[in-house]
């Protein structure tokens, strides 16, 4: 009975959310980035029981077992609950694995860390195949947790650029060459979404990327949940501080959208930050 209820109010606190934030419609074609984690697939599950038209697109970053059994799980997934998976590969896109293309560009020199290198070339990823195949929303796994982190991060950062992209509805302005992302997770904690990933019993790894031990993030993870354990309410708290703050920072005018010289995709200077990547790795 207490599990029946929890999904009930899991489930209700998403439509609440879809509604509130007016991240999209029935009308809408969305796609939903999974990674064979617990809050895209979680994510993906709802909506689709929710009735709205998706599809499902991973990218595989190809670090090993742990991208191959994430993989795995989706595919299963999407295959119980009759929903098209586009999978993407960074081996056929960019040549390489993540891991290797790290190693390459520390070689040169390039220190990037594996979770700002593995964002930058997901997020470009995304972008480039929800326009191909023409969806209208790229829905995420973010929940409530992350935006906290989030906040943090750049507030410790003084990005007031990022803090004002930041929210249910990321980015700043609506353009062609930008699928709109949207987090039908926002107000759900990652505590939550675990529980309702657990009595639904999905294929999950629960266990963090390996890549991600030495991460930025992990150490605001780390301060926000000894923080929450004397303070249930900071995380939301956050949330609601940020949401307060981001239309003070928000441009009045809209933005316009630059985009990259050599591939077309949005970008901040004549070329974005993945054809700066792929330019040095083909550096001799």
């Amino acid at each position: 009975m207490a599990n029946t209820k929890f999904v009930e109010y899991f489930e209700k606190k998403v439509r609440k959310t879809i509604r509130k934030y007016k991240l999209f419609t029935k009308k809408d074609k969305i796609a939903v980035a999974v990674s064979g984690g617990k809050d895209s697939t979680v994510c993906l599950y709802i909506l689709k029981k929710l009735g709205y038209d998706l599809e499902a697109i991973t990218i595989d970053a190809n670090i090993g077992n742990y991208t191959k059994t994430n993989l795995e799980n989706i595919k299963k997934v999407c295959k119980k609950y009759k929903i098209k998976l586009h999978v993407i590969s960074f081996r056929e896109e960019f040549g390489t694995s993540l891991c290797y293309m790290q190693s390459i560009l520390k070689s040169k020199g390039h220190d990037y860390a594996s979770c700002k290198l593995c964002g930058i070339l997901k997020r470009y990823l995304l972008n480039k195949y929800s326009k191909k195949l023409k969806f209208d929303f790229l829905a995420t796994g973010h929940n409530l947790d992350d935006e906290a982190q989030t906040f943090l991060m750049n507030a410790f950062r003084n990005d007031t650029k990022r803090l004002g992209r930041q929210g249910p509805i990321s980015g700043i302005t609506k353009s062609k060459d930008f699928v709109q992302r949207v987090k039908p997770l926002y107000l759900l904690s990652e505590e939550e979404v675990k529980r309702y990933s657990k009595i639904l019993k999905f294929p999950v790894n629960y266990e963090i990327c390996p890549c991600s031990v030495n991460a930025y993030r992990r150490e605001f993870i780390n301060i926000l949940n000894l923080f929450e354990e004397k303070h249930p309410d900071v995380k939301y708290n956050l949330l609601k501080f940020h949401e307060f703050i981001a239309e003070k920072v928000k441009p009045k005018k809209a933005v316009k959208i630059e985009l990259c010289k050599t591939c077309g995709e949005p970008a901040s200077n004549d070329t974005c930050k993945t054809c700066q990547i792929l330019d040095e790795l083909k550096k001799k």
